[in-house]
């Protein structure tokens, strides 16, 4: 008998140091919990999409919590989220600039077409391995939905070959954006404004030949800006929204109508 409960008792002595250890390790290396940085977290949506500029909500909230960020930054939560985080830190709130994805491509199939017949992986990131992507336009949007996919609030269409998003579901949490493989996709300030619905930067002459509706880089809304507001560079032109008065008048004279006046309303 003796023989059976002796090895027992030791291997359960043994059991017993080995777990009284591991628990006096488990306190004395114990990383201290960050209360205001939990508290914080529960605040935020939770969406972990990184469009406050850190590593999702986790890291926002650490940030806050060290004073490393202030309230206001997460563009998913809105006012909403920048008042609840800013009284709970003690602080004014601070105002969002509420801000919507845009897709700077109008290349539909009334305007454009594909180069070749793609037979692979369904996603926008497979179809641009092969020769730069299957729209004959080798800036525009192949229209396979890696964008919608990647939206979780139902916010994108494909629409005859071409992404749209819907201003009024759009959240701002960026994941479009990373999705999108040929960089199409930007954030835009909610309010009226003249927006560049293009992205290719050929020569006019290489432009209209893919594109009824491309940016062909003639200089013409740049000239007629009044506000220094709209400048061509490689051959594209953008609109700086800090000085775009919304007066329309690149929007009328751009003889390709890839200038449109952007409504977050509509």
């Amino acid at each position: 008998m003796n023989e059976i409960l002796t090895p027992v008792l030791i291997v359960a002595g043994i059991g017993l140091l080995a777990g009284l250890i591991l628990a006096i390790a488990s306190i004395v290396m114990a990383v201290p919990k960050d209360e205001k940085a939990e508290a914080l977290r529960g605040l935020l949506p939770g969406a972990n999409c990184g469009a406050c500029g850190f590593s999702g909500c986790d890291g926002y909230a650490k940030a806050m919590s060290s004073g490393e960020a202030k309230p206001g930054l997460c563009t998913v939560g809105g006012e909403a989220v920048a008042k609840t985080t800013s009284e709970y830190l003690g602080c004014d709130a601070s105002d969002v600039a509420k801000k919507i994805a845009l897709v700077h491509c109008l290349g539909s199939y009334d305007n454009t077409s594909d180069k070749v017949e793609y037979q692979g992986i369904e996603t926008c990131a497979g179809a641009a391995i092969v020769a730069g992507g299957i729209a004959s336009c080798q800036y525009g949007c192949m229209g396979i939905g890696d964008c919608m996919r990647a939206c979780q609030y139902d916010a994108i269409s494909i629409c005859n070959g071409v992404a749209r998003i819907d201003p009024a579901r759009c959240k701002g949490c960026s994941m479009c954006v990373k999705a999108c493989p040929k960089h199409l996709i930007s954030f835009v300030t909610a309010n009226q404004q003249a927006v560049v619905r293009c992205s290719n930067c050929d020569k006019g002459a290489l432009t209209n030949k893919v594109c009824k509706i491309g940016c062909i880089g003639c200089m013409k809304c740049e000239k007629t800006c009044q506000y220094d507001a709209v400048h061509v560079v490689n051959s594209l032109a953008s609109v700086d929204p800090s000085k775009c008065i919304s007066c329309g008048e690149c929007v009328d004279v751009c003889p390709r109508h890839c200038i449109t006046m952007f409504n977050p309303e509509i």
